[in-house]
């Protein structure tokens, strides 16, 4: 396979991509040789582009390609609510749904003794500072409900006792069936009832 070297290097780099496996690669690869015209060459195009232009927001951790982006400069986005995510995913995730129309701050992770990362590791301190600087009255937490995620939602609430702390909602899932649901979301969905 000497002289398919460079496809295959291209096969192993794509099969680093999460959610691709080597056999997912392979196909994703060779559709891109296929249609190569009007698909590798102006999706290598983009991300020469996006690895030279692509920063973190100085100010919230969001990706864009400006030091603040499109979010914290914003007026209308200055509501005195910020939205605090683990990661940029989950910041895209919630900017998806449409719903919430005010700031974020993205942690880059959770708490977690086992892989030694405290809060300084995280952007904890930045979102300290951020509270005053913005005067934010309403602090979301929309943390995974993992146990890290929960441990650094407790850290944080305790780190502001002069601000609003909420979180998400858990339970079950719109669409959801209560058979295929674990014992935790279940309890969960049943700590949080409403009247109906």
């Amino acid at each position: 396979m000497g002289k398919t070297k460079d496809i295959d290097a291209l096969i192993e780099l794509m099969a680093k991509l999460p959610g691709l496996g080597p056999r997912s690669a392979r196909r994703a690869v060779l559709h891109l040789i296929k249609k190569r015209g009007i698909l590798f060459a102006p999706l290598a195009d983009a991300m020469q582009t996006v690895a030279a232009t692509a920063r973190e927001c100085l100010n919230c951790g969001n990706i864009g390609t400006e030091d603040i982006c499109d979010i914290c400069s914003d007026d209308k986005r200055a509501t005195g609510e910020l939205c605090v995510v683990e990661d940029v995913a989950d910041l895209w995730a919630m900017e998806r749904a449409g719903v919430f129309k005010g700031r974020y701050h993205v942690l880059g992770g959770t708490l977690s003794a086992l892989d030694s990362i405290g809060p300084d590791e995280l952007r904890i301190p930045q979102l300290v500072d951020r509270i005053v600087a913005e005067n934010i009255r309403e602090v979301i937490l929309a943390l995974n409900a993992t146990i890290d995620g929960q441990t650094t939602a407790h850290y944080i609430a305790d780190q502001l006792p002069d601000v609003a702390v909420t979180s998400l909602a858990q339970g079950v899932p719109i669409g959801g069936e209560l058979d295929y649901l674990d014992d935790g979301t279940i309890t969960a969905a049943l700590k949080a009832r409403k009247s109906f």
